[in-house]
């Protein structure tokens, strides 16, 4: 499905287009009532998107990308409508506007001040840290934050993916998910719950009260969850949705495991490079740590670090994604 024609009609790059999506939501096993919840769309408009009666648009197709984690496919695919649409697009055309990066409450905007990211594994158990400085620059107060996890552990094989999760779905008690701010415990309320992916409103609030982000402040948050390696590969990834000013990663592996590491970088222009930086190596403990860093990451970028033990021969070649 990679194939591309250089000579393709508009009307020919849209069904293109309606085919991808239609291919990536049932590999993933969504119904088009499902797809069209998790992006925020009518089901029907979905149906006529896919059957060719309502064109792509950037908006769609962004989320489309998202929701469907289509390894940039279906982005292609709108990339080649627009190529096919380039003579005729007027050269005063405005841009569509772009959709919020989170549906946060009007008249709120998040920065990201720096985001910290440590994962650590015991040979069999994969802890995630996340700690995030985030600033409300809008004009209403922020009563809620919004956290993915999403794994995928065959790449490339949607549907033996499938199969693995319906077999062994990602379950609340295994997560063992906690979140605090300003040393307060925060609830939490699923958004999404799937077999291989979640959604969560971490609410800044509590039994005891509520501690509401408001305009012009800056707070901490800091929230971890769990997975065995049965379901997390030997990947993570960071995906930047909101204006971030500083990311951070580490990853500490037993240092018995002989632990490597390396790491790519993709936008929404360019295909996955190395990353620009190696990430940086100490002992403690007992363990390898690996850090890497990187400041004003632009919007869509995503940075993936792999890795492998070469003390530990590959039982199966498994990946995971967690944001």
């Amino acid at each position: 499905m990679d194939a591309r024609d250089d000579a393709l009609t508009v009307e020919q790059a849209a069904e293109a287009f309606a085919a991808e999506v239609a291919y990536w939501r049932e590999v993933r096993g969504l119904a088009k009532r499902e797809l069209a919840r998790r992006m925020g769309f009518d089901p029907s408009y979905v149906s006529h998107v896919e059957s060719g009666r309502h064109k792509p648009t950037e908006d769609f197709a962004r989320r489309a990308e998202e929701a469907l984690n289509a390894g940039k496919a279906i982005w292609k695919r709108w990339l080649d409508y627009e190529a096919a649409k380039a003579p005729a697009v007027p050269v005063a055309a405005v841009p569509a506007p772009r959709r919020a990066e989170q549906p946060y409450a009007t008249g709120s905007a998040i920065v990201v001040e720096h985001d910290a990211a440590r994962l650590d594994y015991d040979g069999s158990l994969y802890r995630l840290t996340m700690r995030r400085l985030l600033r409300n620059t809008g004009s209403e107060p922020i009563t809620r934050y919004l956290i993915r996890i999403s794994v995928d552990r065959y790449p490339g094989e949607p549907e033996r993916s499938n199969t693995h999760y319906r077999e062994h779905p990602l379950t609340w008690d295994e997560l063992a998910l906690t979140a605090t701010c300003r040393g307060e415990a925060m609830r939490w309320q699923a958004k999404h719950d799937r077999d291989a992916f979640k959604e969560v409103w971490l609410l800044f609030e509590n039994e005891q009260g509520r501690f509401p982000l408001y305009p012009g402040e800056s707070v901490w948050i800091e929230y971890a969850y769990s997975v065995g390696d049965e379901k997390w590969g030997r990947w993570f990834q960071r995906a930047v949705r909101l204006p971030t000013e500083h990311l951070a990663v580490e990853l500490a592996f037993p240092a018995v495991l002989d632990p490597a590491v390396w790491g790519t970088e993709t936008s929404m222009t360019a295909e996955a490079a190395p990353l620009r930086t190696a990430p940086v190596r100490r002992e403690e403990d007992g363990m390898r740590v690996f850090s890497w860093s990187t400041s004003t990451p632009a919007l869509h970028a995503r940075y993936r670090l792999e890795w492998r033990f070469r003390a530990r021969p590959e039982r199966d070649a498994t990946q995971g994604e967690f944001r």
